[in-house]
């Protein structure tokens, strides 16, 4: 399983910019999905989640500005971020948990896209 991730760029503060997460491979199913943002030196922290029943969550400093979306027919997760301000300048990774069948047994593994680069200008 892949997941490569695409959308990030340089933008003014208030701009908008749109990423994208497309899973490839062989699967059974996709579960929670996840986008992540790390700067230097910091951990990866949790961004928004997108789950298979079709809940969303997103951290208290995107709320209202970002939006979390997938499409399990094209595998793929996307992040619309809007208004966007010089504190979400990361780099921004995708994150799936996937299920993958072998006969009558299931494995949930969590694999990640390889990250990419947002930047806001203040």
């Amino acid at each position: 399983v892949q997941l490569q991730a695409s959308g990030g760029g340089l933008v003014q503060g208030g701009g908008s910019l749109r990423l994208s997460c497309a899973a490839s491979g062989s699967f059974y199913a996709i579960n929670d999905m996840n986008w992540y943002r790390q700067v230097p030196g910091k951990q990866r922290d949790l961004v928004a989640t997108s789950t298979r029943g079709g809940s969303t969550n997103y951290a208290d400093s995107v709320k209202g500005r970002f939006t979390i979306s997938r499409d399990d027919a094209k595998k793929m997760v996307s992040l619309q971020m809007n208004n966007l301000k010089p504190g979400d300048t990361g780099v921004y990774y995708c994150n799936a948990a996937v299920t993958s069948r072998s006969g009558s047994s299931y494995l949930t593994r969590n694999y990640w896209g390889q990250g990419t680069q947002v930047t806001v200008s203040s």
